[in-house]
C-alpha cells in the first residue's frame, strides 16, 4: 500500500472512531507521556490498535494517542514516539506526524529531552527551537512527493513559527519561568554522541543534541502547519563534563522538571 493510502487509511479509522477536527496536536516526549492524562472524556488508543502505525519501544514512552479537550481546545496527544533508530527508517518515524496533518491539525507542539551543548546552560533548562540541525543522515520527504501535502521542495526558514515563540517566551516570564532559545541539533542515535561529536555540533550553531522531533517538523513544516518546538535539558552533552551519560540520568532529570514542563506546555495551547 502506498504510503498516501496507508494515512488515509489511518485518518479515516480515527474518524470513525471519534477523533475528529483537532486544533492542537502535541507530540510528548521523555517526561510528559502523563501530559495526556489532563484530557477531558478523552478517546485513548494504543499505538498498535490503529492501522500502519506503532508503538515505539523506549520504556517511558506509553504508546497511545489521545483525543479529547484541554484548555477549551480539541487536542490529539501521542503519548510517546516510534523513533528513527528503532527501524533507521525516516518515514516509519515521521508517520505519526503525517497522521495529525491528515486529521487537520492547525498547531504542533513538539518536545524532546536533549543533551545541554551549551556550555552556558545547565540541566533542567527548557529551550524554545528557533532551528534545527539535521545530522540524522536522513529526510522523511525523500521518495514520492505527497503533493497534497506540501510542496516537492519545502522551505525550511521559519520552520518554528516566529511569532508564536516571541508570545510563549512572554507568557511563561509571566510565570517565571525562563526559556532559552536556541538550535536542536538530531544525531541518529540509539548511542549517545561522542565528545567529538558534540564539539561539532557547537562549532556549527548547536545549543542543544537528541534524536527525535526533527522528522516530525520537516512533515508539519511541509503542510504549512505552526510549529512550537520545546527541549528539555536532562543532561549535560558528552564530553561537556568528564563523565559516561546514561539513559537514567535523562528519565531522572525529565521526572523532576516535569511540572515546569507541563506549564510550558500549556502556555504553548493557550497562546
Amino acid at each position: 500500500m502506498e504510503l498516501r493510502e496507508k494515512i488515509k487509511e489511518t485518518v479515516t479509522f480515527l474518524n470513525e472512531n471519534g477523533v475528529k477536527d483537532p486544533e492542537i496536536g502535541i507530540i510528548l516526549g521523555s517526561g510528559l507521556n502523563d501530559f495526556a492524562d489532563r484530557m477531558s472524556d478523552p478517546v485513548i488508543f494504543s499505538y498498535n490498535d490503529i492501522p500502519n502505525m506503532q508503538s515505539g519501544k523506549v520504556s517511558d514512552h506509553r504508546g497511545q494517542l489521545v483525543f479529547g479537550t484541554y484548555k477549551g481546545k480539541k487536542i490529539v496527544m501521542l503519548a510517546g514516539r516510534f523513533h528513527y533508530y528503532e527501524s533507521g527508517d525516516m518515514q516509519k518515524a515521521a508517520y505519526p506526524a503525517r497522521v495529525l496533518v491528515g486529521l487537520g491539525v492547525k498547531r504542533f507542539i513538539i518536545t524532546n529531552a536533549a543533551g545541554c551543548v551549551n556550555k552556558d546552560w545547565n540541566v533542567g533548562d527548557l529551550m524554545l527551537i528557533s532551528d534545527h540541525i539535521n545530522l540524522s543522515g536522513s529526510n522523511p520527504l525523500i521518495g514520492d512527493n505527497l503533493d497534497d501535502f506540501g510542496a516537492r521542495f519545502p522551505d525550511m526558514t521559519y520552520t518554528y513559527d516566529r511569532d508564536l515563540r516571541e508570545k510563549l517566551k512572554k507568557a511563561a516570564a509571566a510565570e517565571g519561568i525562563r526559556l532559552r532559545e536556541g538550535v536542536y541539533t538530531m544525531f541518529s542515535g540509539p548511542s549517545f554522541e561522542t565528545p567529538a561529536e558534540i564539539r561539532y555540533s557547537r562549532t556549527i550553531g548547536g545549543d542543544a543534541a537528541g534524536m527525535s522531533t526533527v522528522p516530525e517538523a520537516i512533515i508539519a513544516n511541509h503542510a504549512k502547519r505552526e510549529i512550537i518546538g520545546i527541549s528539555l535539558m536532562t543532561n549535560m552533552a558528552a564530553g561537556v563534563l568528564d563523565q559516561p551519560l546514561s539513559g537514567a540520568e535523562v528519565n531522572e532529570a525529565a521526572g523532576k522538571a516535569r511540572e515546569v514542563f507541563a506549564k510550558v506546555v500549556d502556555l504553548a495551547i493557550e497562546i
